[in-house]
């Protein structure tokens, strides 16, 4: 299902309810805390951030600033310094 035909639903879904001021109350309450919990997750992104996140990654690693480790207790430690 598209953004557009999404819209399109919740519109009309909202056209059959707006007569009813306390579903519309309790439509409004849930939509605010969606957009709570949105807002609240830093770690949310769009997949054009992920795999633009991923390119400077790999970017980065060919330019051989990658961190490697040689063993898992060397691995451990530098993230038990973060």
């Amino acid at each position: 299902m598209t953004a557009i035909q999404m819209n399109a639903e919740l519109l009309r879904n909202m056209s059959i309810i707006a007569e009813d001021e306390n579903l519309l109350k309790r439509a409004a309450k849930y939509l605010r805390k969606l957009v709570a919990e949105k807002q609240a997750d830093p770690t949310l992104m769009t997949k054009e951030e992920f795999f633009a996140r991923v390119d400077k990654a790999e970017k980065e690693i060919a330019e051989g600033k990658g961190i490697t480790f040689t063993n898992k207790d060397d691995m451990n430690a530098w993230l038990d310094s973060l």
